[in-house]
């Protein structure tokens, strides 16, 4: 089951996408539904997934599964021009997904034996997806769980770090992941896989969270912002020289079929480094509301949640059953759902999003009463898929299509 993305968007945001519209017309296309339930904006989708492609200036976009987790999305995607293959977050969920693409890189190393065993004595599997590795142990893990000499040979793709070391005291700069950081470090191990048998080298991937993963034009932060854009601009530069001498270097040890890169933040620049052939992208396609704030970029709210009013504590107080579906990373208000509809309520600050019960303030919940329904946003985009079975998938003033998220197809990879 998908929907069709391949109607151009708008050139640039219109103004159907203003909230006071939107809302209401998403509240009213969904108005026999029950909440608590998810919902997707076709509009938003659709421009959302044309301006990344237009952003990525011609760079195949690989999409990056975490960040919607349903099926029916990600296979409308891949039917979207400029976009190609995907970059998964499990093994398990690359061998899930096999059915629907040819092409998966999973973009973490994995630990998971039976996996490793499923996908080494699969030739099918083998040929389709790829694994990441930074180090020889993982090579090691890899022989333990299938000796070369009884399995296919496994396709494996480095990751290089790409973060930033700053000038003191900045220091360090970026996410901890790969102790692969220089030439001569990648090298090292590419010539590893390259003399062992039963593996295959065919990608290299870096992934510049401190460029692609943060946002740089919050309007209650404007001198941090514009230290991050400083941060992100000298990052960039270096992560350029750095990534190409890389490539340069394992491209004499083994021909690469590709280089992946950035990120939904990142795609312009990203795509302007001519190490890379492609980048891995997907939170742009739902927008999660910490995209809301990006200088170079405006997705347009594309996932939302309703859910239901069941007291009303005082008369400036609604509280909605539910709604603590908090997003990763550090802890913080921005984490928090963001209600969106009706306008002008905010959480409380003692209480914040619960597991049993959201109190809301503000003059909107004077009128709102028992049954009524607000609309909120998580702050990440396929986070909110592990909290909702489906998607309804709703076109101007009705509902279209339910789209099964991986929860509603029972599966729970992470």
């Amino acid at each position: 089951m998908s929907i069709s993305l391949t109607a151009e968007g708008p050139a640039s945001p219109a103004p159907a996408f203003a909230p006071e519209i939107v809302w209401p017309a998403m509240d009213a296309a969904t108005a026999e539904l029950d909440p608590p339930f998810g919902a997707l904006n076709l509009a938003a989708l659709r421009y959302n997934a044309h301006d990344m492609v237009r952003r990525a200036g011609g760079v195949p976009i690989r999409v990056a599964t975490k960040s919607i987790r349903i099926r029916g999305l990600i296979d409308s995607l891949l039917a979207v021009d400029g976009y190609a293959g995907v970059l998964a977050f499990t093994l398990p969920e690359a061998i899930w997904l096999s059915d629907l693409v040819d092409d998966i890189v999973v973009g973490y190393p994995t630990a998971d034996r039976g996996a490793i065993r499923e996908l080494a004595g699969d030739e099918r599997l083998a040929r389709t997806i790829t694994i990441m590795v930074d180090s020889v142990e993982h090579l090691d893990f890899i022989d333990a769980c299938v000796p070369p000499d009884r399995r296919e040979s496994i396709r494996v793709c480095l990751e290089l770090d790409v973060s930033w070391r700053g000038p003191a005291p900045i220091g360090f700069v970026g996410v901890q992941r790969s102790p692969l950081r220089t030439a001569a470090q990648v090298a090292a191990l590419a010539r590893d896989v390259v003399r062992r048998p039963g593996f295959t080298l065919v990608g290299l991937m870096g992934y510049e969270a401190q460029i692609a993963g943060l946002a740089d034009d919050i309007p209650s932060r404007a001198t941090w912002s514009a230290f991050l854009r400083w941060v992100q601009r000298r990052s960039m530069e270096e992560l350029v020289e750095r990534r190409g001498e890389v490539v340069r270097v394992v491209s004499d040890i083994v021909p690469l079929e590709f280089v992946n890169g950035g990120g939904t933040g990142s795609l312009e620049r990203t795509g302007k480094d001519p190490s890379v052939t492609e980048i891995a992208a997907g939170s742009g396609i739902l927008a999660g509301h910490l995209f809301d704030h990006y200088a170079s970029f405006t997705p347009m709210p594309a996932a939302a949640f309703a859910l239901p009013v069941v007291r009303k504590p005082s008369d400036d107080v609604a509280t909605l059953l539910g709604g603590g579906w908090v997003a990763s990373g550090p802890p913080g208000d921005d984490r928090m759902p963001l209600p969106v509809w009706p306008t002008g309520l905010a959480m409380e600050p003692r209480e914040m999003a619960g597991e049993v019960q959201t109190p809301l303030r503000g003059e909107a919940a004077r009128w709102l009463r028992v049954g009524d329904r607000v609309w909120l946003r998580h702050a990440k985009s396929g986070e909110l898929a592990t909290r909702v079975n489906s998607f309804h998938v709703v076109d101007d003033d009705r509902v279209v299509d339910e789209l099964p998220t991986y929860h509603g197809e029972g599966k729970a990879f992470l």
